[in-house]
């Protein structure tokens, strides 16, 4: 800790992900800052066949705290993290999507909790700017709703970017949920998983019901692989948990309640290809990225 300030470590994975990761850098270099101190920014881009690394070289070029680690293939985001985790020797790590946009205010309310000694982990709050009056944005804003209400209700469930103590080596290599396979990590060296509600994350949710299908079924075969690998079972797996949730959320309104019966119909739908997946042990770790999620409006 430097002057009461923790200093802390940025790691970014990214493929192909010219269209934000400029934005994302700015964004990153021009936080509002008081408890905390940012030491290096690392693009860690996998596989990148677009402008992602000239652009991370440009600011690598003009800013001192940005660094680029290329890996010449695609091997996963478990492969990139664990290969993050070698070139950083800070105490406290934040990990991000690269397509995501936080608030000036981001970093620090997402570290400030780990002055708490015994916090090992938490999570931001991802809000999506798709248009909620389009069936599709109703979706996504549910979905990342549901997942704040069982947040603040105490079940945690973390991702798009997490900031956490630095006390292993790896995670799973072959892992498809990487910030959920950090979890039982962390928990297991008795620290607990806290949540950050006004640390704010801008992403983008599926714009068609294929890439809904295509990232919830490989979110939940990963789940299921962890639960059957580490023994641990993230928050949202149980439907039960959820369900009071759910209705709570329903709007009166009959479109939404029409809209929200066939998201959950969705939800079941990929679960159940999720676990078709799993049952056949199809490998996600290098999976189809849903595209419609990277075209990341300005907010």
């Amino acid at each position: 800790m430097m002057d009461g300030r923790l200093p802390i470590s940025i790691g970014i994975t990214a493929h192909n992900e010219a269209g934000n990761i400029g934005r994302l850098l700015d964004r990153l270099t021009y936080q509002q800052l008081e408890n905390v101190l940012i030491r290096e920014i690392i693009v860690v881009s996998s596989g990148s066949t677009d402008a992602t690394n000239d652009i991370v070289r440009e600011w690598e070029a003009r800013n001192p705290l940005v660094r680029l680690v290329v890996q010449a293939q695609r091997e996963g985001k478990a492969s990139a993290i664990n290969l993050l985790l070698t070139q950083t020797q800070e105490k406290i790590v934040v990990l991000s999507s690269a397509d995501v946009l936080p608030e000036p205010t981001t970093i620090e309310r997402l570290v400030t909790p780990l002055h708490d000694a015994t916090v090992g982990m938490v999570g931001v709050r991802p809000v999506p700017v798709n248009n909620p009056q389009q069936f599709m944005g109703y979706a996504a804003h549910l979905l990342w709703d549901l997942h704040h209400d069982m947040n603040m209700a105490g079940t945690r469930k973390v991702g798009e970017m997490v900031a956490f103590r630095h006390v292993f080596e790896r995670i799973p290599n072959h892992t498809a949920v990487d910030e959920a396979s950090i979890e039982p990590l962390i928990r297991g060296q008795g620290y607990t998983i806290a949540y950050a509600p006004d640390a704010i994350v801008y992403n983008k949710g599926p714009e068609t019901a294929g890439d809904f299908l295509r990232q919830r079924r490989r979110i939940f075969a990963g789940h299921l692989e962890m639960q059957r690998e580490l023994g641990y079972a993230v928050g949202t797996m149980s439907g039960g948990g959820i369900l009071p949730h759910f209705i709570k959320r329903l709007e009166p309104h009959p479109k939404k309640v029409v809209w929200a019966g066939m998201v959950a119909g969705l939800e079941v739908f990929g679960r159940k290809l999720g676990q078709y997946d799993y049952r056949r042990q199809h490998n996600h770790t290098v999976w189809d990225v849903a595209t419609t999620t990277k075209q990341l409006t300005e907010t």
